[in-house]
Parts: structure tokens; sequence; C-alpha cells
């Protein structure tokens, strides 16, 4: 809307540049107006355990602390040799 009277770029009508609706329809059309389906929950996921805890053998159930900045699933289980798990 270069002028602000609801025509597109070079005056071609409503709708007509980046985003724009145009023929056809479109779901938005350039002005904000999304489908509002983002979640919001961050990076990731925006799922964190913290740093205290467990890390648990899913095998054999054996225990060890959890250390600061090594996951779980790259710790081996002490008994068994198995991927560990973390336990909150």
């Amino acid at each position: 809307m270069p002028q602000g009277d609801g025509t597109g770029p070079l005056g071609q009508g409503p709708g007509t540049g980046r985003g724009g609706r145009g023929a056809g329809g479109g779901m938005g059309g350039g002005r904000g107006q999304g489908t509002g389906m983002g979640g919001g929950r961050g990076r990731m996921g925006g799922f964190a355990a913290g740093p205290g805890g467990q890390c648990v053998c899913p095998q054999c159930g054996a225990t060890a602390a959890h250390a600061r900045g090594m996951p779980c699933t790259q710790i081996q289980c002490p008994k068994c040799g198995a991927a560990m798990t973390r336990q909150v």
C-alpha cells in the first residue's frame, strides 16, 4: 500500500505484493493475520529437566547421580552397559 489507498505495488490492485492475498486468496495476506499455530515453546521444544536428578538404567534399574552438562543418554550403566535415561 504505497499511498495507503488499498492498492498494491504500482497501483495494481489490493494484495498483489509480497505475501499479499492477490487472486485466489491466501492465509494472512501479509498483514499479521496468520493462523496462530506457533506453539510458543522456544528452542528444542522448550523442555529442560534442570541440573539435579538421577540417571536410571531402563534395563536393570541401576541409578547414578546426574552430572551437569552430560546428558544421561551418553552415560553407560555401570552394571549392564546400557544407555541410561533421565529420572526427574
